[in-house]
């Protein structure tokens, strides 16, 4: 069976890395050596399992891009890059039509997705890519199609932690937030209390010492009006496996696409699900 070719770019992004480390393990993959990083990255090369990356600083990436497909032929980019190069980044992949999972949350979600689907490219696009999370999400999606209304009155909390270095608020709580508020509550994506000191994630939030670097905790709390009755639905998470499997998973997904000549259409995690 031929090995599917797989861009990491966001190396040496903690992220990245993760996904770059089980793309080297899995016989499945084939990895390109390079990556394309952040203008703030100085190194020009990072290890990862044993394999030098070559980092690719974005007023580069034209002249390498030609030069890795000379040398790979096609391949499918995984992106885990930064928030702000979100929008940028799926341009020239489209431009380029180089398939891609985009696993970076922020950026204008909108013009992500119509820039895909304007162009013959395809890619994955999720705020999550752990697949028992995307599951949970989906259930909670049918229940607001279902029970339209069902928690109208209620007041909402909603509190998400992670690693001190993510730049953004939890792109799976904004996502959260809409089903709520299909389900009658009003609340903004502003009121998400997030939380990145690691301090306070380890003396008030209880995680454990060992996965303060790498976390995604989440607790939605729904309160009645006169507060006799109330609900929490929790997703903890320790470690960034979870997400890089799926994220594996959502490569395969999106290589049997693209064989078979599909164009200009965005996947969810959810569709990846369904296979």
């Amino acid at each position: 069976m031929d090995s599917t070719k797989v861009m990491v770019n966001g190396i040496p992004g903690n992220m990245a890395c993760n996904v770059a480390k089980l793309v080297i393990a899995d016989q499945r993959f084939e990895l390109v050596a390079q990556s394309f990083t952040g203008p703030e990255i100085t190194a020009h090369q990072h290890e990862v399992a044993g394999i030098t990356i070559n980092l690719i600083q974005p007023d580069e990436r034209e002249r390498a891009i030609n030069e890795i497909r000379a040398n790979k032929g096609d391949f499918i980019v995984i992106d885990y890059t930064h928030p702000s190069a979100v929008n940028d980044n799926a341009e020239f992949y489209c431009l380029h039509n180089l398939p891609f999972v985009m696993g970076t949350t922020g950026g204008e979600r909108q013009l992500l997705e119509k820039t895909v689907s304007d162009s013959a490219n395809v890619a994955v696009i999720a705020p999550n890519m752990a697949k028992q999370i995307v599951g949970f999400q989906a259930m909670m999606e049918y229940a607001a199609e279902s029970f339209p209304g069902l928690f109208e009155g209620y007041t909402l909390t909603v509190r998400e932690s992670h690693q001190k270095g993510k730049a953004d608020t939890s792109g799976t709580a904004k996502a959260m937030v809409k089903v709520f508020n299909q389900m009658g509550v009003s609340f903004s994506s502003d009121e998400i209390i997030q939380e990145r000191e690691p301090e306070v994630q380890l003396k008030e939030w209880g995680i454990p010492g060992e996965h303060l670097k790498g976390h995604g905790w989440h607790t939605y709390a729904l309160t009645s009006e006169d507060s006799t009755v109330h609900f929490e639905f929790t997703h903890n998470v320790n470690g960034r496996d979870v997400y890089a499997y799926g994220t594996l998973d959502a490569v395969s997904y999106l290589h049997d696409k693209v064989k078979q000549g599909a164009h200009g259409i965005v996947y969810t995690m959810t569709d990846v699900l369904k296979t």
